[in-house]
């Protein structure tokens, strides 16, 4: 079986792929990858392929698109399974990364890390200047309580974090367990210190976070977001930091990405990081191969476990 591996992909995952396989990892654009495309059975991507109704289409051949990592939304999935083509994903493999990078976003505002960090470097000394807020007791909001924001309430409450969350999808008694005190949307917003938002790219979810939502934010919350830009209305986040309706924002990703001409490149109190959230390396080798095993189970006429798109088996 031909693979086309285009955003790269773990070394021990693409030497898995290789046992029995014909393997080509290349670096194709949009035209490159509509060339390339007909002779495969399987392709692997991690975000910054876009497999789209027209890759879809002219990849009469393809058995699986394999996505290294989380979110499926550059893959034109109801295409997918309309041509019969699996899709597969790791949809365990960067939970812990994700997680912490949130949590190390949520100190990095309310203890002014980086303004600190660049205060030190130009030779200044201004302790009282950078005086900031504990996690202890203040409330954490998940928009979304999958599992990223499972793990990110155990590390919250390991801080003495209260924690909330909205999510239409969780069973009460699973957020019992978890110690998570399921509210309607307009609670989470009201109630908490620290709103992290967890939830997929949906078309329910896309915009969610808007001007209304957050002028019911306190003054003093922060707003962390480790998911999908497109959750999020930049420009009223962006105005709602000017006017101080919220104290800080920390922003992992974006609507477009790179994110030139964002509105929020201009606002005040954000932290940035390009998209990370999955970006260690025990992430990528867990990505690498739960997607390569995944990969091979469709290539051999098994049912993987991790697939996007079930309809395709009927």
């Amino acid at each position: 079986m031909k693979i086309l591996i285009t955003d790269g992909l773990d070394r021990t995952a693409v030497e898995i792929l290789r046992k029995g396989n014909d393997v080509n990892m290349r670096d194709l654009d949009g035209k490159g990858l509509l060339a390339a495309i007909p002779e495969y059975q399987a392709l692997v991507v991690r975000s910054r392929t876009k497999v789209t109704k027209e890759v879809l289409f002219r990849g009469a051949r393809l058995k699986v698109v394999g996505r290294a990592g989380v979110g499926v939304d550059n893959i034109d999935v109801d295409e997918a399974t309309v041509r019969k083509i699996v899709v597969v994903n790791a949809p365990t493999a960067s939970t812990v990364s994700v997680a912490e990078l949130a949590i190390g976003h949520m100190i990095s505002l309310l203890r002014h890390l980086p303004e600190a960090d660049r205060s030190v470097k130009a030779g200044k000394w201004e302790k009282s200047k950078f005086e900031g807020r504990e996690l202890f007791g203040k409330t954490l909001g998940l928009l979304g309580s999958g599992r990223i924001g499972a793990e990110v309430a155990k590390r919250a409450q390991a801080f003495g974090m209260p924690v909330i969350a909205h999510d239409p999808y969780l069973p009460k008694a699973a957020a019992s367990a978890a110690g998570i005190r399921l509210v309607d949307k307009d609670a989470l917003f009201r109630d908490a210190d620290v709103l992290s938002i967890h939830a997929a790219l949906t078309p329910e979810t896309r915009g969610l976070v808007g001007a209304p939502e957050l002028a019911k934010m306190r003054p003093n919350a922060i707003l962390v977001n480790c998911a999908r830009g497109e959750i999020v209305d930049e420009r009223a986040l962006a105005e709602a930091l000017r006017a101080k309706k919220i104290s800080g924002a920390a922003i992992d990703v974006f609507a477009t990405e790179p994110p030139s001409g964002s509105p929020l490149l201009e606002a005040p109190n954000v932290v940035f990081t390009p998209h990370l959230g999955a970006s260690t390396s025990e992430g990528q080798s867990r990505a690498g191969a739960i997607v390569a095993d995944q990969v091979l189970k469709v290539l051999a006429g098994k049912r993987p476990e991790f697939v996007v798109n079930p309809k395709v088996y009927g």
